[in-house]
């Protein structure tokens, strides 16, 4: 498996990225670690996180310890992902 952004997925990174940047400095880069540690664990086992109410093909993972989620999902050999959302956006 191979994992791809989608341009929302990149843009989402991106604003996360900035906005601790900005107001936590000193969290910048344990943060985004910790991001890309958990697209690992989806690319080596895609099918092990749950899906997402009404959208059946869509699978959501947790950032464990950062207001995160990942949204993804599996075409083939490749995890595509399409949003990193922060937790106080639910919708």
């Amino acid at each position: 498996m191979k994992a791809v952004f989608t341009v929302s997925a990149l843009e989402d990174l991106d604003r996360i990225r900035r906005y601790i940047a900005a107001n936590y400095p000193e969290l910048s880069a344990l943060v985004g670690k910790r991001i890309h540690a958990v697209i690992g664990r989806i690319v080596a086992y895609p099918e092990s996180a749950r899906t997402v109410a009404g959208w059946s093909h869509v699978h959501v993972v947790p950032v464990i310890r950062y207001p995160y989620k990942i949204f993804y999902r599996i075409i083939g050999e490749t995890v595509e992902i399409l949003h990193i959302h922060h937790t106080s956006r639910e919708r």
